[in-house]
């Protein structure tokens, strides 16, 4: 993916995310990610290729834009888009850490293109790959990820979701003697973490959004990692929707290479609230500041952009 292009996706995650910083901590969360969503849609548009929105905002009937399948961009070059514009819009609305604007992106045919549904997810950092399989018992997992970082079983962190549908893994990976940090919101970071040092997560499973693990898998993709997903249907229709457009093993293990089809993939993040990953949207002196991280698999890099948008009178901060 050309140097310019990935530029002109970040200027969309910026966009989003100022539009939304409005709305961090005013408990409403609905608003800010209607913001996020309207603001990235736009900015899509004002773009010179054709995006396709293989993973979004949900089905065509159930959101109004970003849905999947739709067409955005003024035409040019065929991209896949994947998007969550207000990845943790509970942490949003409450001012909680690591809420972001997310995008993905690929060559057209490269990313799943598949209904929003859950997905059962493992993943973690280089040192793992090969040692964790998404089949295998937690404790099993737990064990594996300590073997392989060289240290023991009592200091290795799982990053879940805090939701009842985890009860039994949470009391899994404490029986088997780790410890757990529960979030609220917003898996794709915590997926992602798992290969960044310092973020204090060594393992990251659950089920939560397919979406979410989509984005996640090309961020990995780009840093090392491993991620495994699996489906989780919620209903006979979107197992039946899956089928029209998945074009993979709708029960199988869903690897890496099967959610992402090409080292061709970028993934672009936008801090909203302050995070280990990105700082969030600061307003002062009138001009707005983003920070964000941009993880490109074809070259191997991660760049972290900070953004000073001046406006016509903005001060220029350097921090």
């Amino acid at each position: 993916m050309q140097a310019a292009r990935i530029m002109e996706i970040l200027n969309v995650a910026e966009a989003a995310a100022i539009a939304c910083a409005d709305w961090v901590g005013k408990g409403d969360k609905v608003s800010a990610d209607q913001a996020a969503t309207t603001a990235m849609r736009d900015a899509f548009n004002d773009i010179d290729f054709s995006g396709r929105i293989v993973i979004g905002e949900g089905e065509r009937d159930e959101a109004p834009m970003l849905y999947i399948g739709e067409e955005v961009g003024r035409g040019g070059e065929e991209i896949d888009i994947a998007v969550d514009p207000l990845e943790g819009t509970n942490l949003c609305a409450y001012n909680k850490p690591n809420s972001l604007t997310t995008i993905a992106i690929a060559p057209k045919g490269a990313l799943l293109f598949a209904p929003d549904t859950y997905m059962l997810k493992i993943a973690a950092g280089p040192a793992c790959v090969g040692k964790v399989h998404i089949d295998a018992k937690p404790e099993e997992n737990v064990k594996a990820v300590a073997k392989a970082l060289g240290k023991p079983v009592s200091e290795v962190n799982v990053c879940v979701l805090d939701r009842d549908r985890h009860e039994d893994l949470i009391a899994a990976i404490r029986a088997a003697g780790a410890r757990v940090r529960l979030i609220d919101d917003g898996d794709v970071f915590g997926a992602i973490a798992t290969a960044v040092p310092g973020t204090g997560i060594d393992l990251y499973m659950g089920s939560g959004g397919a979406p979410e693990g989509v984005l996640a898998c090309v961020g990995l993709k780009a840093i090392g990692g491993v991620f495994m997903g699996r489906f989780r249907f919620r209903s006979d229709d979107e197992r039946a929707r899956a089928e029209k457009t998945a074009e993979v093993d709708l029960d199988g293990v869903l690897t890496m290479d099967m959610l992402v089809r090409s080292d061709d993939a970028a993934f672009l993040a936008c801090g909203v609230t302050n995070g280990e990953m990105v700082s969030g949207v600061s307003i002062a002196e009138g001009s707005i500041t983003t920070e964000s991280v941009v993880m490109n698999a074809q070259d191997k890099t991660v760049r972290f952009v900070k953004t000073c948008h001046r406006g016509e009178n903005g001060t220029v901060r350097f921090r």
